[in-house]
Parts: C-alpha cells; sequence; structure tokens
C-alpha cells in the first residue's frame, strides 16, 4: 500500500515497525468476545491495558491465505486512520500468531447495552448522540476511501463512561476503488445493504460492484435500532431479513419515528445506493434534528438530568448519563470493568500461551 510510516500490501504481508508489538510484553487475559475468524481477550501492553484480537489461522491452505490477507487488510487499515470514534490502533504481530491489538473500552458493545434496557427506549437525545458518534467514525473511514461492509452494534463498542461509542473491527473492511469487483455477500444479512446479498444472480464469492453506500444502509438500520430498541425485523430470520430487504424491498416501519428523524432513517435506506445521502450530509441533518430537540427544551432539565454527578449533556454527543435519573432500578447499568481489579495472576504471558 505504499512506503514510509504506511503498512505494506497484503501482497507483501510485512507489518511495518512502527505498529510491531512485541509479544514477549503482551500480556493476555479473559475472553471478552469471540466471531467466526477471531478470538478477543483483554490484556496488557507495556503496563497498557488493551484488546488482544488473536485471529483463527485456518487449515487449509487456501484458508490461511484468506486469513492472512484479511488480517494484512484490518492492520493496513487500521494503521491509516485515527478518529474519536474509532476504536485506537496499538499495534499487531503476525508470530507466534496473527494479533491485532487495540484500545481496550470496558463499556461493552452497543447490542448487549440496548439489550440490557429493554424494554425501556434511549432518551431521544442520547440516541441522536450515539448515530453522530457513529456518522463521524463512518465519514473519517470513506473519506479514506474505506468501506467497512459490517456496520452493527455487535461493532459498535461503548466507552467506560457510556458516553461515547467507538466503531471496531475492520475485519471486513475493504479499499473502495471504481474498477475493482469486490466480494457479494459479506457483513451480517439483518444489517446489509440489499446489493450486497443475492442469492438468484451470485453464488457466494463471485464479484460484483458496489461503492460505500451500502455503509448508509446499515447505519439506517442501526439507527433505527438505537431509536425502538428493538430488533430490525423482528420475527424473521437474519436470512429472511436479507431476503425481504433485497427482493421486496421492505424495511422496519418508519411510521412512528418523528418527521425529521425519519426523514434521515428512510432515505439512509433507499434501494437505489446513488439515493443515499453520504456520512457529510448525514452528519448535518442529525445535527440539525439535535438543535431542534433541544431547542425545544430549557437548559435547566439538561443540567439535571444525572443529579448524583450534576453533569451537563455535551451539545453534540449527549451520553447515556442523561437517562440515570429515569432508568429503572431494576435494570442494573453495567459497571465498567477496570484490569487492575481483577485477582493477581489472571495475566498470561501471550508468548507461553502460543
Amino acid at each position: 500500500m505504499g512506503s514510509g510510516n504506511e503498512v505494506h500490501s497484503v501482497e507483501d504481508f510485512n507489518l511495518d515497525g512502527k505498529w510491531l508489538i512485541d509479544p514477549k510484553q503482551l500480556f493476555v487475559g479473559p475472553k471478552i468476545g469471540e466471531g467466526a475468524h477471531a478470538k478477543v481477550y483483554e490484556g496488557k501492553y507495556k503496563n497498557q491495558n488493551v484488546a488482544v484480537k488473536v485471529i483463527n489461522k485456518g487449515e487449509t491452505p487456501e484458508e490461511i491465505s484468506r486469513r492472512e490477507a484479511r488480517f494484512g487488510r484490518e492492520v493496513a487499515m487500521l494503521s491509516r486512520v485515527q478518529h474519536k470514534n474509532l476504536v485506537k490502533f496499538i499495534g499487531a504481530c503476525k508470530e507466534p500468531v496473527m494479533v491485532i491489538v487495540t484500545e481496550l473500552l470496558v463499556g461493552g458493545t452497543l447490542r448487549k447495552y440496548l439489550l440490557n434496557m429493554r424494554p425501556k427506549c434511549l432518551d431521544m437525545r442520547v440516541a441522536v448522540g450515539f448515530a453522530l458518534d457513529i456518522a463521524r467514525a463512518m465519514e473519517c473511514l470513506h473519506s479514506h476511501g474505506i468501506i467497512h461492509r459490517d456496520l452493527k452494534p455487535d461493532n459498535l463498542i461503548l466507552t467506560a463512561d457510556y458516553r461515547t461509542i467507538k466503531l471496531a473491527d475492520f475485519g471486513l473492511a475493504r479499499e473502495e476503488s471504481l474498477t475493482e469487483m469486490m466480494t457479494a455477500e459479506t457483513g451480517t444479512y439483518r444489517w446489509m445493504a440489499p446489493e450486497l446479498y443475492s442469492t438468484v444472480t451470485l453464488r457466494q464469492g463471485e464479484k460484483k460492484h458496489y461503492n460505500h453506500k451500502v455503509d448508509a444502509y446499515s447505519f439506517a438500520i442501526v439507527l433505527w435500532e438505537l431509536i425502538h430498541n428493538k430488533v430490525p425485523f423482528e420475527g424473521m430470520s437474519n436470512l429472511q431479513a436479507a431476503y425481504a430487504a433485497a427482493f421486496k424491498n421492505t424495511r422496519p416501519s418508519a411510521e412512528d419515528i418523528p418527521e425529521d428523524l425519519a426523514l434521515i432513517v428512510t432515505s439512509c435506506w433507499k434501494e437505489d445506493p446513488n439515493e443515499r445521502p453520504n456520512f457529510t450530509e448525514i452528519i448535518q441533518m442529525l445535527l440539525r434534528y439535535l438543535c431542534t430537540i433541544s431547542s425545544s427544551m430549557s437548559v435547566a432539565p439538561l443540567q439535571r438530568m444525572s443529579s448524583s454527578e450534576n453533569a451537563v449533556l455535551p451539545p453534540e454527543s449527549p451520553g447515556t448519563r442523561a437517562l440515570m435519573a429515569t432508568r429503572d432500578d431494576s435494570i442494573e447499568t453495567p459497571k465498567a470493568a477496570n484490569i487492575e481489579d481483577r485477582p493477581k495472576g489472571f495475566l498470561f504471558c501471550f508468548r507461553h500461551c502460543y
């Protein structure tokens, strides 16, 4: 992908020394997440609390090659972009296994946070604030020519104070090219753009044209979820949801969403990708809506949202602290984990584990 401080191409499969971590200084602790291709652990690197993503190597030569290519792409992209709403990249190594190290966010995933709240919904200002965090992260990626392709609540992580969301997991991210054909049927079906899914014209693994607007569609589904705190396409399996969206133009109902906000949601999930707004436009629409709902309230209530902390909500990204005075006491607020509070000896030298 270039020279200098950039990570080299997947073909070279070399890590720039700037990002190469020393496995001897990496310690791993409890597993905090697992996907089809990797496991994520709490850990420490040079006395810093980190998240350690260990990539499964695969069994066949073809599978190993695919995993290495995916690892190389993810490292290359993480090392190129920095933003307050993107999980901070710390480094990576290829031996003894492929590992990606990022900052540790102890607030948990947005999915888990919303599940913990159900059946209650987020305060609308909080929902829009979180949506702004996500949109800003996506604007940054797209400005670097990167498509995420897997935007969903599982890949959105909250900070320890539950006020900010950061986007994680670049495992499916790709550089956008007008000439390159990209693999179809990537991402998670329920949040996947219709143009990514086809059982009629494509077999899995074949290539088709699409662009960064696939992320705008996924954002619309996430925003709908932030507003309703319900699973989108409820009652359908993941495959049924994707089929309905792609071939029947089915979308979750936007009838009970405030008109200005509904316009944002419905414009982002339009069938024609060219008619969807870009994330710069999405941010402006969200800010205008946030100003509208904030101006209808006096300043005093905003300052009394958390009587115990006297916190004033930030104007651009109000956090979930706004909910603390109104949430049911039976719904326990997640306690931010502190790696220092773990029993001594819970960490193991990464090199000895592998």
